[in-house]
């Protein structure tokens, strides 16, 4: 499943016991009684650690974003405390049950409740007049709230998109769609048409299944969701079991790739796309992920609206919170800290070295201020997602506890549907009854 927050290969350290997800829960349970953060120097300047995730091109930005900061606040001196994806969730979870979580840290919205319910997170509503959330995107601006508090604080925005490739619609012969209008069986004859007028040399679209927010925007244009309020399920087994039939038809039109080829595919990552390898000319991905593919694949790769929007009575594309500024419960300078999060969210000088990395900017005069500095890619995505912003109903509350365990589950069944081991109402039974054990709503 292709990350939401950046399309470049994980690295960086790999440091501190492992943690499995499921214990998560009790780990947390041990941090109210302990201290952690940062501390004071010989000379009282306070020390804050900033934990987050990502590949070494951020990691390098970031610590040029912390020097900025220091020389604005010399009473500050922030700790880069980094890793990649896989490891950074086991190692949080230990330093948390340790008492020593980072002052500031990444969270993401699958596990942004887990630790906002255990009272790991400090609510940010209690730095006002350090914190200023007034120009945050209202789309995205209580994505980070739970009963009343807010635990997180969007970094910027993306939307998950169907991405195009003009030249492989040019070499099969097919018109590019109009993505203001187009329905599912529009998608679904198109992706059969590529394959078709191509011999195969081009399929028409890359398996949408694998990542469960193509079925979000699916559930939320029947006027349902993936999750409600409360955490539980909040779509019906006919929507789903509908969603699956889509990929069925696909695989047995030859409108998408076969079973073992669309794992290898999708265990490629986004490099290994059919997009980035020029083998095919739709996939879903994030907003801020077209700038990688269209680097891999040497081509100007189009954004384009999710199929269905015009089809119900509402939209389901939605902006999502690429990432969360969360600070630690237990910091011993919570002040100190909300005011790197005010910096980071509301500085230029930051958002001109992030730039999108972290989500378009979700402060939105930060955001207009950086559009002529982005790259191409980007500045096309950032255009993008203006045009959508009218069409786009509300967000989505935070998944439940264990929804980290969602992304094996949807990439299990899927492979079950496409390998014939399970129809699509069988499917949609199967991802509901686990996804139900999973995070509880059993």
């Amino acid at each position: 499943m292709n990350s939401p927050v950046s399309p470049r290969r994980p690295s960086g350290p790999r440091r501190g016991p492992l943690l499995p997800l499921v214990a998560v829960s009790a780990a947390l349970a041990l941090a109210a009684t302990a201290c952690g953060g940062g501390s004071d120097s010989e000379d009282g300047v306070v020390e804050l650690r900033y934990s987050w995730w990502g590949a070494d091109d951020r990691h390098s930005t970031l610590q040029q974003v912390i020097d900025i900061f220091e020389a604005q606040n010399p009473d500050i001196q922030v700790v880069a405390d980094y890793t990649d994806w896989g490891s950074y969730w086991d190692r949080l979870a230990t330093s948390t049950a340790a008492g020593d979580a980072p002052d500031i840290m990444m969270q993401e919205e699958r596990y942004l409740r887990e630790y906002g319910d255990r009272g790991a997170l400090a609510d940010l509503q209690e730095f006002e007049g350090v914190l200023d959330l007034s120009k945050v995107d209202p789309l995205v601006a209580e994505s980070g709230n739970l009963d009343g508090q807010t635990f997180g604080i969007a970094s910027g925005v993306n939307a998950y998109t169907v991405l195009a490739d003009p030249e492989a619609f040019e070499a099969a012969g097919v018109e590019m769609p109009d993505d203001s209008t187009w329905t599912w069986d529009d998608y679904a004859e198109i992706a059969a048409q590529i394959t078709e007028a191509s011999d195969g040399e081009i399929v028409g679209a890359q398996s949408m299944a694998y990542n469960e927010t193509g079925f979000q925007i699916f559930a939320r244009q029947h006027g349902e969701n993936l999750y409600n309020e409360d955490g539980t399920l909040g779509f019906s087994e006919e929507t789903l079991t509908e969603w699956f039939t889509i990929t069925q038809d696909l695989l047995e039109s030859g409108g998408q790739p076969g079973a073992s080829q669309s794992v290898e595919i999708e265990a490629g990552g986004p490099d290994q796309s059919v997009l980035s390898t020029n083998q095919g000319a739709m996939a879903h991905f994030w907003t801020n992920q077209l700038g990688g593919i269209t680097e891999s694949s040497g081509r100007e790769i189009e954004l384009l609206r999710y199929p269905g929007e015009t089809e119900h009575e509402r939209t389901g594309m939605f902006f999502k919170p690429a990432m969360f500024y969360s600070v630690s419960a237990e910091s011993e300078h919570p002040e100190e800290a909300a005011r790197f999060v005010d910096f980071m969210l509301n500085s230029n000088e930051a958002a001109e070295l992030i730039l999108s990395d972290l989500g378009l900017p979700a402060n939105i005069d930060v955001r207009a201020q950086i559009l002529s500095s982005l790259p191409p890619a980007d500045e096309r995505s950032a255009v993008f997602l203006s045009e959508i912003e009218g069409d786009i109903v509300d967000g989505n509350p935070p998944p439940p506890i264990g929804a980290g365990q969602v992304v094996e589950i949807t990439k299990r069944v899927t492979d079950e549907l496409s390998f014939g081991n399970l129809t699509p109402q069988e499917a949609a039974q199967q991802f509901m009854s686990e996804v139900e054990a999973a995070t509880g709503d059993a």
